[in-house]
């Protein structure tokens, strides 16, 4: 069970900051041995994180209907994000057992946010159509472990030149219904995983949940200070250090 809550405090932790809390996850299984034979226990821990970030961003979530850009421009990206991931289910479940990839992706993430970095003055306060489009495929790539979703989609919305507060805010409100997307693909395995492992699993989902509560309440306070290419420089040097010791 000790191993199940390291995993659900790794992925609460770096769920929120876009350092790739998959690519995390990939590295702390081969760190503490730890097998996994599909992505289902990797969505529980997804769910535990999520289920936080509803919470903390409720009163945002009640304003999205009442906001017809930001929602069209959530549901586009919820779309093209959903029909690309259920294309590439295979590719994608197969993409989470070479940890060379997933260091490969992880240093690719830390240059697009040292990019991204020099885009932090965007003036668009509200989000179009267009938007909605690239932050889906944006979204979408980020299912490739590795590859931050939180990183990729901020990236996204701050090169079409939005504000960075209200990138932040879209791009994690648009993770609440692909993250339950992948929950409702991988249901089956989800169910017959409780069935063997219960009580570890739902450890790993109450560490998610509690540590991705922290997690959230710390970033309001760094992003009025922190500058995203700090997590582009960890993102290399983390994904440097896995090609050498952990392949």
């Amino acid at each position: 069970m000790i191993k199940f809550i390291i995993l659900g405090i790794v992925q609460g932790l770096t769920e929120f900051l876009p350092v790739s809390s998959s690519a995390h996850l990939v590295f702390t299984e081969k760190l503490v041995h730890l097998s996994t034979d599909n992505i289902a226990f990797f969505v529980i821990l997804h769910l535990g994180s999520v289920s936080a970030l509803v919470i903390y961003f409720f009163r945002d979530i009640m304003r999205i209907f009442a906001d017809r850009k930001v929602f069209t421009a959530l549901l586009v990206a919820t779309v093209i994000t959903a029909v690309i991931g259920f294309l590439g289910k295979d590719y994608f479940e197969s993409a989470f057992s070479s940890v060379t990839a997933t260091a490969v992706e992880l240093i690719i993430t830390g240059f697009i946010l040292l990019v991204a970095s020099r885009f932090m003055h965007g003036k668009k306060k509200e989000p179009d159509l267009v938007d909605g489009v690239v932050l889906g495929i944006a979204q979408s790539i980020s299912i490739i472990p590795g590859i931050s979703r939180s990183g990729a989609t901020i990236a996204s919305l701050l090169f079409r030149g939005l504000d960075a507060q209200k990138a932040f805010v879209l791009a994690f409100l648009a993770g609440i219904p692909a993250i339950l997307g992948a929950a409702v693909l991988e249901a089956k395995e989800i169910s017959a995983a409780f069935c063997g492992q219960k009580y570890d699993l739902l450890a790993g989902f109450l560490a998610s949940f509690l540590t991705g509560l922290v997690a959230l309440f710390l970033l309001r306070i760094v992003l009025k200070k922190a500058k995203l290419h700090y997590f582009g420089y960890y993102c290399i040097l983390a994904g440097s250090l896995a090609l050498f010791f952990l392949r």
